[in-house]
């Protein structure tokens, strides 16, 4: 938002600004889905909902995930939220006591630790390899497991890193982490957005035995393109989705109401926009990962998933810059490029370079960072 925030202020002074900081579609929402929007305008459907969602909304949700996972599971075990960051909000504050610890692998969605700090629990960092390509793993996680583990948050596809945790390795991270009596809470924002011919899947289709421990917070966003639209979802045992639907009941109330008759057109109509989507984002990663590997001192792993490159630029530190805020800071000011500093993300040393914009933008941008790097 700080990065977002300083781009907007140069843009409003006319200068002409490249944003690749934001994590948001470049991709207007489907027109059909629009459409469903205006229609609920036009019939009056404008007030209260049940403050979980309307059952058409749950169904659609579930049909969704039966359609692609295979998986079955019931209106009583979905909860609609505002976004998908109310919905970890909801889960994290309905599981985690005070003095409970939570295990966010790193680097991670600034937003995760912070959650866990609103709730009275302690964030336990666990740093993932970059020379490894930040992959997760069941023994990465089993480190930090103790008596005192509450909770492990798992995002696959990860921001900022695109890494993607293998279906085989996730089932065995929430084995462990069942055992060990903590749950996982799956953040699966980006879970369309996988390239290199990998499948999606979800923490929903995890075998009977371990559900019970295994949640799900999901969003319609991203794959969408319905960032304002603030409409996302639990998926978790019915006990807890009534705890975490108690908890939004005195939150929020319901979702707004027009959103989630534009999210039931979305999840039920045509499926090809996010195709389409997807098939743009693996075009433009492939320009990207090696153009940003053609600049001097700049290392960049190949993604997975999501829409992010996290680029190392540690080379260029320590000679006048000292930290990638201010790496971030120089370039915008220097050449009006905004990409977002890898501290927030808990990497210091790294940027976060959104490919959600156009094919000229990120041409644009790339010549700009050459240019900064050659001034430096």
């Amino acid at each position: 938002m700080k990065v977002m925030i300083a781009a907007a202020r140069l843009k409003a002074q006319g200068l002409d600004v490249v944003d690749l900081g934001a994590g948001e579609p470049d991709f207007n929402t489907p027109e059909n889905v629009k459409q469903a929007a205006r229609r609920a305008i036009d019939r009056n459907f404008t007030r209260y909902t049940p403050a979980t969602g309307v059952p058409e909304l749950k169904d659609a949700i579930i049909e969704r995930y039966r359609r692609d996972f295979g998986v079955e599971r019931g209106r009583d075990e979905v909860v609609a939220t505002v976004g998908g960051k109310q919905s970890i909000f909801n889960l994290l504050l309905a599981l985690v006591d005070p003095g409970d610890e939570v295990i966010i692998p790193a680097p991670y969605w600034v937003t995760f630790p912070q959650v866990v700090r609103l709730c009275g629990g302690i964030p336990v960092i666990a740093k993932s390899a970059p020379e490894r390509g930040f992959e997760v793993t069941a023994e990465l996680v089993g480190r930090h497991l103790n008596r005192r583990t509450k909770v492990v948050i798992l995002n696959s596809p990860c921001n900022p890193t695109g890494a993607v945790i293998p279906w085989e390795e996730f089932l065995r991270i929430c084995a462990l982490a069942a055992e060990a009596g903590a749950y996982v809470l799956s953040d699966e924002c980006y879970q369309r957005f996988l390239y290199d011919g990998l499948a999606p899947y979800s923490a929903a289709a995890v075998p009977a035995e371990l559900r019970a421990r295994v949640v799900v917070s999901g969003s319609l966003s991203k794959t969408y393109a319905m960032t304002g639209w603030r409409i996302g979802y639990t998926i978790a045992t019915a006990e807890l989705a009534a705890a975490v639907g108690k908890i939004q009941g005195h939150e929020t109330s319901n979702p707004t109401s027009i959103a989630q008759a534009a999210a039931i057109e979305a999840l039920t109509g045509p499926q090809e926009p996010v195709a389409e989507m997807v098939r743009e984002y693996a075009r433009r990663r492939d320009y990207l990962v090696p153009a940003l590997g053609a600049l001097p001192g700049i290392r960049c792993h190949k993604p997975r998933g999501a829409f992010y490159v996290f680029p190392d630029i540690s080379a260029w530190l320590g000679a006048g810059l000292e930290t990638s805020d201010e790496f971030c800071a120089r370039l915008l000011e220097a050449e009006c490029v905004a990409v977002t500093p890898g501290s927030g993300f808990g990497s210091e040393g790294f940027i976060r370079i959104s490919y959600a914009a156009s094919g000229r933008a990120l041409e644009e941008g790339v010549r700009r960072l050459g240019e900064f790097l050659g001034s430096l």
